[in-house]
C-alpha cells in the first residue's frame, strides 16, 4: 500500500509580502516530484514548512490522511536535506552513518564503492562532492517514509550528479521523494511529476513543455 503526504492551504508572508499563497502538493511512495521555479519563488522556504523548521501563518499537513499538528509528530514520516552541509566537520564519516542509520540498515549502507573509500576518514577530510552523497545517502536511508531534497546537486560534478540520481532512483521504490534544485534538467529527468511555483502558488504540470509556456524556460531549454 503507498503512504500519502499531502501539504495543503500553506500561506506564508515575509515582511508583509506573500511568499506562498493557498500551496498544494500530494506525494506518494514511489512517486519523485520535482519542485521548479525560479529563485524567491518559494521552493526552500515550503520545505522547510512542511519539515516544520519554519512557521506558516496557515498549512495543513496529511500523512496518510492524519492531519499532523507538531512537528514531532512529523520526524518519523519525513526527513531533510538542506542546501548547506549538517553533519558537524568534527564527526568521523564512521560516527555520522552511526549516529543516523538504524543498526540494522548499518551493513547494507556501507556496500557501496564510493562510502567504503570515505569510510575511514573526518568529514573535513571529504570534497564538497563526497560529503553532499553521504549526506544525501544518509537521508535516504532514513526510515521516513518521504525525503525532502534541497539543491542535492549542489556543487557536484556531472559524474557525481549520475551516481546521486541512480541512488535517488533506487531509494524512491520505498518512499516519496520531493527534490526542488537550479539544475532543472537533471530534475527534470529523474521526476515522475513536476510542479512550478510561480507568483506563490503551485503549477501542477502534466507535460514537461508547460515549463515554457508558463515562462520558466524559453524555448530550446528542455
Amino acid at each position: 500500500m503507498k503512504n500519502t503526504l499531502e501539504i495543503d492551504s500553506v500561506q506564508k508572508h515575509f515582511d508583509n509580502k506573500m511568499i506562498l499563497s493557498d500551496v498544494y502538493l500530494k506525494c506518494e511512495t514511489t512517486e519523485i516530484i520535482g519542485l521548479l521555479g525560479r529563485n524567491g519563488s518559494g521552493k526552500s522556504t515550503l520545505l522547510k514548512i512542511v519539515f516544520g523548521i519554519i512557521d506558516a501563518e496557515y498549512k495543513f499537513i496529511r500523512v496518510d490522511g492524519i492531519v499532523k499538528f507538531k512537528t514531532s509528530q512529523l520526524f518519523k514520516e519525513i526527513s531533510y536535506l538542506p542546501q548547506d552541509n549538517f553533519i558537524p566537520n568534527s564527526f568521523s564519516v564512521k560516527k555520522a552513518i552511526n549516529l543516523s542509520i538504524e543498526k540494522s540498515n548499518v551493513d547494507d549502507f556501507y556496500n557501496d564503492k564510493f562510502i567504503q573509500t570515505v569510510k575511514d576518514k573526518k568529514i573535513n577530510q571529504l570534497s564538497g562532492g563526497e560529503l553532499r552523497f553521504l549526506e544525501i545517502k544518509l537521508i535516504l536511508f532514513n526510515p521516513s517514509k518521504f525525503a525532502l531534497l534541497d539543491e542535492p546537486y549542489n556543487g557536484l560534478s556531472p559524474i557525481m550528479i549520475d551516481v546521486i540520481n541512480k541512488l535517488i532512483l533506487k531509494n524512491s521504490t520505498r518512499k516519496g521523494i520531493i527534490i526542488t534544485d537550479h539544475n532543472y534538467e537533471n530534475v527534470i529527468k529523474i521526476s515522475t511529476r513536476l510542479i512550478l511555483m510561480k507568483d506563490g502558488k503551485t503549477f501542477h504540470l502534466k507535460d514537461k513543455n508547460e515549463l515554457i509556456e508558463k515562462g520558466y524556460l524559453k524555448e530550446g531549454m528542455i
